[in-house]
């Protein structure tokens, strides 16, 4: 698993003074960088070897400003080609929000998926969620 913690900005709450459900899919994009080191070490937006197949968050709690916020993130599931995170938002000991992203190996000049290899497998498979 892997950990982020992350300060919330004044511009990232709502009128409400939540965090806004626009920032929760930014924030998981910066907390999944350790996973993308996995594809790309250097990350190099010139060899890239990863796209998004589907994105999902549940809102589950309140997020407020001022108060750290810690993202939990793991694998859930390792396919042929593609891959699920879970990723959790806590706060005060409390998961307010919890996302999945579906992570496809792609091949950018074929423009066609490409199977994981062995080693990127073991990679994904030391952080492989213990329970969901």
């Amino acid at each position: 698993m892997f950990i982020e913690k992350v300060m919330p900005r004044f511009s990232e709450t709502d009128a409400l003074g939540h965090i806004n459900n626009t920032v929760l899919p930014v924030w998981f994009e910066v907390a999944r960088g350790p996973i993308f080191k996995f594809f790309t070490p250097d990350l190099n937006p010139h060899d890239w070897k990863l796209i998004i197949a589907k994105v999902e968050v549940s809102f589950v709690g309140e997020l407020f400003y001022g108060h750290e916020v810690t993202v939990k993130t793991s694998v859930e599931h390792i396919g042929t080609s593609s891959f699920t995170l879970r990723q959790e938002a806590w706060q005060h000991d409390k998961c307010c929000a919890i996302g999945k992203a579906v992570m496809v190996r792609y091949d950018f000049i074929a423009k066609s998926k490409q199977a994981l290899s062995v080693d990127e497998k073991a990679a994904l498979n030391e952080h492989i969620c213990q329970s969901s």
